[in-house]
């Protein structure tokens, strides 16, 4: 495979102005340390100080990167931020975003979410026309292709806008501050991401999820909402203006954000993914019981559907697996080697619960099968009796071409196995999937709303 397709990336984003020219820095951090489950492999931010855009960005944790000194040498009041995973193995500081463009004429910063499918295509024509690359990411050749459009519109940012998204296919939810102070927020006509914006105190905030705003409003009050699909909005001097400016009959909402990337706590276009993820635990249950003792949840990701899968057949609801919370997500770690080493890190079973007991193991997805084997594995060392794995998410067959990562079909062990073989592989006494029609009935939209290629191989993209 050509290594350029492998630059996919699953992130967060955050774009902060102040209404009354406040410092935003702070805020900035507290946003991507809320949105640190996006990613964990980069962080952050740029800044405009009220005469030019300074990036600051660097390899790690938000904790790591985003150190006290480096936000208290920031300064200005309008400014971008964004977490990072990738999965392009060797990640590099130059891959890190906000990712800048200088020109004579103009400046600005982006920070990104989602995946161009045709920035292939336009990165050789952008080429053709003069421009040097430095990176394989599709993130520089949307920061490019805009930067090349703002010149052919006379500087005119909403122009500019409208032109890349007519040019641009996939996913894309993004943020941009300029040298002028404005901030720019803009999400693709199929609305695959999420991305909402909202006021809190003296501030405008965009951000990748709802959470954020939760967070910077402590315990006051704030007003939010979707970025709508196809809609781009334009935050200047503490006024929001927004623009449809390019539309779509079709949505196509990741139905992995109300599965497992998003927080619990936030809200992805008008839906609690708390409550679509307890749903999908009672669907899952109707559609998948099994005899046991007691429900146990793989934390994180598998908590709040063992939950709804306990309160519907009335099994108790036990912590049988305790997580180790410095440890990363071993579903974005890039690298199988690395995800390996952190899932016996990451868990340890508590004997007493489990011991002798039927035991009810669910989590939110199996993608390559090698964290829960593992899993299996330490609850039969602590004692259980009895196996039964429940997964609230149908098995996933496809590639995904919009950012997230499990980018071919042989690391997907549900394409390569069937159920009695990777039953067998993961060491289980049962294995059940959830099915589309639970999902769909869990998270409360029609198939036409989502994108669930992963689950059919149908695309929602003619490319």
């Amino acid at each position: 495979m050509n290594p350029l397709l492998k630059a996919k990336e699953k992130c967060g984003v955050v774009g902060i102005t102040s209404i009354v020219k406040n410092r935003v820095p702070e805020c900035i951090y507290r946003a991507l340390y809320t949105l640190q489950h996006r990613g964990q492999e980069s962080a952050g931010i740029a800044m405009f100080d009220g005469q030019e855009i300074r990036v600051y960005k660097g390899l790690g944790l938000v904790t790591e990167v985003l150190t006290r000194e480096v936000i208290a040498n920031l300064n200005g009041y309008t400014g971008i931020g964004h977490v990072r995973y990738s999965t392009t193995p060797g990640a590099t500081i130059e891959e890190a975003q906000p990712f800048a463009v200088k020109n004579p004429k103009f400046s600005f910063s982006i920070a990104f979410n989602g995946t161009i499918t045709n920035y292939l295509e336009i990165r050789e024509e952008l080429a053709k026309q003069g421009a040097v690359f430095v990176t394989k990411t599709d993130t520089e050749v949307l920061a490019k292709l805009l930067a090349k459009n703002l010149m052919d519109c006379g500087l005119d940012y909403v122009e500019a806008f409208k032109l890349t998204a007519s040019e641009i296919d996939g996913a894309c939810s993004m943020v941009l501050v300029n040298d002028k102070g404005e901030l720019y927020a803009y999400r693709d006509p199929m609305g695959f991401k999420p991305l909402c914006v909202g006021r809190v105190n003296d501030l405008v905030v965009i951000a990748s999820e709802t959470c954020v705003l939760d967070v910077l409003a402590g315990f006051n009050s704030c007003e939010y909402d979707q970025v709508k699909p196809g809609e781009l909005i334009r935050i200047c001097e503490g006024s929001i203006e927004r623009m449809q400016i390019i539309s779509s009959p079709r949505r196509a909402r990741c139905m992995f954000e109300y599965v497992y990337f998003s927080r619990p706590d936030s809200i992805f276009d008008g839906i609690s993914v708390y409550k679509a993820r307890e749903r999908i635990g009672r669907e899952l249950a109707r559609r998948c019981p099994a005899d046991g003792d007691i429900v146990v949840p793989v934390p994180d990701s598998g908590r709040t559907a063992a939950l709804g899968y306990s309160m519907e057949l009335g099994i108790p609801f036990v912590e049988g697996l305790m997580k180790n919370r410095y440890v990363g997500r071993t579903f974005i770690m890039p690298g199988q080697d690395l995800r390996d080493e952190m899932v016996s890190l990451k868990l340890n079973v508590v004997k007493e619960i489990v011991n002798g007991k039927r035991v009810i193991l669910v989590d939110d997805s199996i993608v390559r099968g090698t964290t829960m084997k593992r899993i299996v594995r330490l609850l039969r060392k602590g004692g259980a009796k009895e196996v039964h794995v429940r997964i609230s998410c149908p098995p996933i067959i496809s590639a995904c071409y919009m950012g997230i990562d499990f980018p071919t079909k042989r690391e997907l062990i549900a394409k390569m196995m069937s159920l009695e073989e990777l039953t067998k592989y993961v060491e289980a006494d049962s294995l059940q999937y959830n099915t589309i029609d639970g999902l769909l009935a869990g998270i409360g939209l029609p198939k036409s709303e989502l994108c669930l290629a992963c689950l059919t191989g149908e695309y929602p993209l003619a490319k």
